[in-house]
């Protein structure tokens, strides 16, 4: 074997090394929380580290499914995801659109002061605030709080992919679109929109994904409505709610269940989340 392909194999070979071992680690908790849904609540408190349990309870799905209204639950959790994905998509593209497209004063100047916010992670301490917001106008007893400061909080990401996105498509087709007497907003809604369908696929992804397993904000503005607690609230329910004072059997069969729609989401739009991602990134 020449040097070269040596080289070539050792290279490859580190390559797959490192992929398999961030693969591990990565599928590693979805993994844990599959197999740990099927162990008996005392084993998981007393051989937490093992990962196979000695004997499968399928009981854990029966006692979650009726300790916990699924059905109920699930919809709320459709019903927030969606109405967030939709009003999202219009919100990231338009933004991405008038930063891109727009000429204003300042522009540069706010476009830099927002994706600034990037490199600015305050996690929880956004949230007393926020919620005294919401208390102001009234939005936070229900999911249509959550749902509104989601859909204009603007996630950064987002419309840093759009801006990129939309500046990948040539200017002369907003010239002639102007010509044929369109407006500004009006080659956003006929022109520039459609050309973003893998971008948007995109977007869904990742807000679906997001708003699907936010746990902190919808449990905040539930918990004077149980009602409306969307499906990952209501799973963290699960674990004062069996016999034991903290039943993580069935914390983990619910997060089981949860995990499903996701992972189907992501197996039927997988193609799309990435062609979005690298167009954007590429041609950006």
């Amino acid at each position: 074997m020449s040097e070269g392909k040596r080289k070539k194999l050792i290279s490859s070979a580190l390559v797959y090394l490192v992929l398999t071992v961030i693969l591990i680690i990565s599928i590693f908790p979805v993994l844990y929380t599959i197999l740990g849904s099927f162990k008996g609540n005392m084993e998981l408190l007393t051989e937490g580290n093992r990962l196979f349990p000695r004997k499968f309870v399928l009981d854990n799905y029966i006692q979650a499914w009726n300790l916990a209204d699924f059905e109920k639950y699930t919809v709320n959790s459709v019903f927030m995801s969606g109405t967030i994905v939709i009003g999202t998509i219009v919100t990231s593209t338009i933004a991405g659109y008038v930063f891109e497209r727009g000429d204003f004063p300042g522009k540069n100047l706010l476009f830099g002061l927002v994706i600034s916010s990037m490199f600015v992670s305050l996690g929880s301490l956004t949230l007393y605030p926020t919620f005294v917001i919401a208390k102001f106008f009234g939005i936070n007893k229900s999911l249509w709080g959550v749902i509104i400061i989601r859909v204009f909080g603007l996630n950064v990401t987002n419309l840093f992919i759009t801006r990129s996105y939309i500046r990948s498509i040539s200017r002369e087709i907003d010239e002639s679109a102007k010509v044929d007497g369109c407006s500004f907003f009006g080659i956003y809604r006929r022109i520039i929109f459609p050309l973003l369908k893998p971008l948007i696929a995109t977007i869904a992804i990742l807000e679906f994904r997001h708003s699907w397993n936010d746990y902190l904000m919808p449990m905040v503005f539930t918990l004077s409505n149980p009602d409306r607690m969307p499906l990952i609230v209501g799973i963290m329910n699960l674990k004062g709610s069996g016999e034991a004072a903290s039943s993580w059997n069935l914390m983990l069969a619910g997060s089981s269940i949860a995990l499903i729609p996701m992972i189907i989401v992501y197996l039927i739009f997988n193609r799309y989340f990435i062609e979005g991602l690298t167009a954007g990134s590429v041609k950006g």
